[in-house]
């Protein structure tokens, strides 16, 4: 495409994307020894070895806590061509700049980069040397795509940054799994647009291999078009660039260093301090249920205060006993001693029907306590019965999870019955939480508590079913050698133009014409349609079906 306001869109998003970092000092390991522990970055496209700015946030967040260890390990900037932009390249420059596809100058760019980083990997010296593995933008397919072809035995972890390649099953339809806060992929870290399904240019499927289940996490900018649906302003674009500004590195090295302390059975001093609400069902059915948790709720309270965190007390029936929310004690006045006097002398009565008020009582649970910045936040839930929703004040479970996600999220942990275990496991899922029948286990849940570290939403606001834009090609013919004018239905408001996996640019038109097509070349033609804050699902043509390609002289089209 040679149209005027596409290379205006083209000079803004390159004048945008320019940046300057400080070289860190490199830690250094003697030549003749192999390192525990080796942390790869790949950088994205036009990066500068050793000096891009995302390898350098990401080396630094997680130097700092492995500064607190006595590991052996180094930093590498992956060798590899991060194919670059440049002004004489317009019509190139998103697609390099932006990871694009697995074809071509690109495409060499990255199965370069997989190719060393196997090597790296496969190296017989260093046979006992663990790796984490990062990326971003052409980094990240980089990373994704090597998941399908090294050893998962030597990987502790791989993150990904604004991949374009990226996966969430959970992201798709009109009103995705992932807006009700359900299915949500293991390896989903931090995508807060719930309608995220596959990236710009596709996606590696599995994301996440068999063989690499809990190793792989991934990580997309709030309005990073790349991996997200969304769309916003030309200015908007550039959040692809901002992941170190968002301190999205921040976020992943709490996740990195968690993985680093397991694997080299080493103390984590560098987590989070907790903040736990206990939440207990007071009605008369409870007997033998408190009982058995009474014991591992002062575990928990006891782990929590002696890591720096702080515990509250609450219980609960049913609005129409009438009871209401109880505090025992909160965040700034219960200690030890208070919370087992206060914990012992819970009185039980009430009940009858078996629903319960917990919606009205976790939402003022929530609203209640001043909970820490920077803090895990939990609330325990006991109880052995279902819940009235809307409840009889009309509370809503969405008002519940919305009311958490806000706070940081809280974490919700339910402790019920199996018969009641369903009912529980959407209000758990949404709330980043769990649920657990088995009494015999709790001190695993104790554990699981106490291992979570504060970190960015799996997920963030749930938003109404809206109807996304479309497309569809309606007609595609030759108007010269090797040129083809592509004709389109749109029901958004723009669509991005891709030739093959190069992003040529955008178009708020609905004809456009594709010149200097190459017969060596497939030429699939996608259109993606965009209306005011979303991305449909793409239409694609093979323009070379289509058009007669001039190839090689005196041989015709091949």
């Amino acid at each position: 495409m040679r149209e005027k306001n596409h290379l205006k869109i083209h000079y803004l998003l390159v004048a945008g994307l320019v940046s300057i970092a400080i070289l860190f000092p490199i830690h250094q390991v003697s030549a003749d020894s192999c390192p525990s522990l080796r942390l790869v970055f790949a950088r994205g496209s036009g990066g500068e070895r050793w000096t891009d700015q995302n390898y350098l946030a990401f080396k630094s967040s997680i130097e700092s806590k492995l500064g607190t260890t006595n590991l052996d390990y180094e930093f590498i900037d992956l060798d590899y061509p991060a194919v670059g932009v440049g002004l004489d390249k317009l019509d190139t420059t998103i697609g390099a700049l932006f990871g694009a596809g697995n074809a071509y100058e690109f495409g060499e760019s990255i199965n370069t980069g997989v190719e060393n980083l196997k090597n790296m990997i496969d190296d017989i010296h260093c046979p006992n040397t663990k790796y984490i593995l990062g990326g971003y933008s052409q980094g990240a397919m980089v990373i994704s795509k090597s998941l399908h072809q090294i050893k998962s035995d030597r990987i502790i972890y791989a993150a990904t940054f604004g991949d374009p390649k990226i996966y969430l099953p959970e992201g798709a339809g009109l009103f995705p799994a992932a807006c009700r806060g359900e299915n949500l992929s293991d390896y989903r870290m931090y995508v807060p647009d719930c309608y995220a399904y596959t990236g710009l240019l596709g996606a590696y499927q599995p994301y996440e291999p068999d063989n690499f289940k809990g190793k792989v996490g991934t990580w997309c900018n709030n309005r990073d078009i790349f991996c997200s649906s969304k769309h916003y302003n030309l200015g908007d674009i550039l959040d692809h660039t901002s992941y170190v500004k968002d301190e999205l590195y921040t976020d992943a090295a709490k996740v990195i260093f968690d993985k680093i302390t397991k694997t080299f059975g080493l103390e984590n001093r560098i987590s989070s301090p907790h903040d736990t609400a206990f939440l207990i069902d007071s009605s008369s059915s409870m007997a033998d249920l408190f009982e058995q948790y009474r014991n591992e709720a002062m575990r928990l309270a006891t782990e929590t205060i002696e890591s720096g965190g702080r515990i509250a007390l609450f219980d609960y029936r049913d609005l129409s006993d009438p009871y209401e929310l109880k505090q025992h004690c909160g965040f700034e006045d219960c200690t030890l001693t208070k919370f087992w006097r206060e914990l012992n002398a819970i009185e039980l009565g009430g009940g009858g029907d078996i629903p319960e008020s917990l919606l009205s009582a976790s939402f003022h649970t929530m609203q209640t306590l001043n909970w820490r910045q920077g803090s895990t936040k939990s609330v325990v839930v006991l109880t052995d019965a279902d819940f009235l929703s809307p409840d009889l004040d009309g509370t809503t479970m969405d008002d519940v999870i919305k009311l958490s996600k806000r706070i940081d999220p809280v974490n919700f942990y339910i402790i019920t019955e199996p018969e009641f275990a369903a009912a529980y496991t959407k209000f758990a899922s949404a709330t980043d939480g769990k649920v657990e029948t088995n009494f015999d286990a709790l001190n695993l849940l104790t554990d699981h508590i106490m291992e979570r570290y504060d970190s960015l939403p799996r997920v963030e606001e749930i938003p109404a079913p809206k109807e996304l834009p479309k497309i569809e090609v309606t007609a595609a013919v030759q108007n010269g050698p090797a040129s083809a004018i592509v004709e389109f239905a749109n029901t958004g408001n723009q669509a991005i133009i891709v030739l093959n996996d190069q992003i040529l640019g955008l178009t708020n038109d609905i004809k456009v014409t594709v010149a200097d097509l190459d017969y060596t070349k497939t030429n699939t033609l996608t259109l993606i349609p965009l209306d005011s804050d979303s991305r449909g699902n793409p239409a694609t043509v093979d323009l070379s079906s289509a058009v007669f390609i001039p190839g090689a002289p005196n041989t015709g089209k091949l």
